[in-house]
């Protein structure tokens, strides 16, 4: 199974990434995504209240959320929980931010 980590940059702030061959799927840091979108001072906390609030209304993002290592500031990799494209959009639609703005195509 063959991994690539990857960073993606929104604005100034970072989104770790990491590529899953055999799954063919691209994964994303949760409390990275939560930093964007939320320019909370504790992103780590705010998706720990999120999660919690979630597993309360019975949504199952929280519950099937995935973790992967994935390298942090200090280069070791510590597991970290992350989401799928799909669960990701999930996830954005739980956070109210105005950054978020979905175009529609037609």
């Amino acid at each position: 199974m063959e991994k690539q980590n990857e960073i993606k940059l929104f604005e100034t702030k970072k989104v770790r990434t990491l590529w899953e061959e055999r799954e063919e799927k691209w994964y994303f840091s949760i409390v990275d995504v939560v930093a964007v979108l939320t320019d909370s001072p504790n992103p780590r906390k705010y998706w720990s209240v999120l999660k919690i609030r979630l597993k309360a209304e019975g949504s199952q993002l929280a519950t099937n959320c995935s973790q992967l290592k994935m390298q942090s500031n200090d280069g070791k990799y510590y597991k970290t929980d992350v989401a799928d494209t799909e669960q990701l959009f999930r996830l954005i639609q739980s956070i109210p931010s105005p950054k978020i703005i979905f175009q529609y195509r037609y």
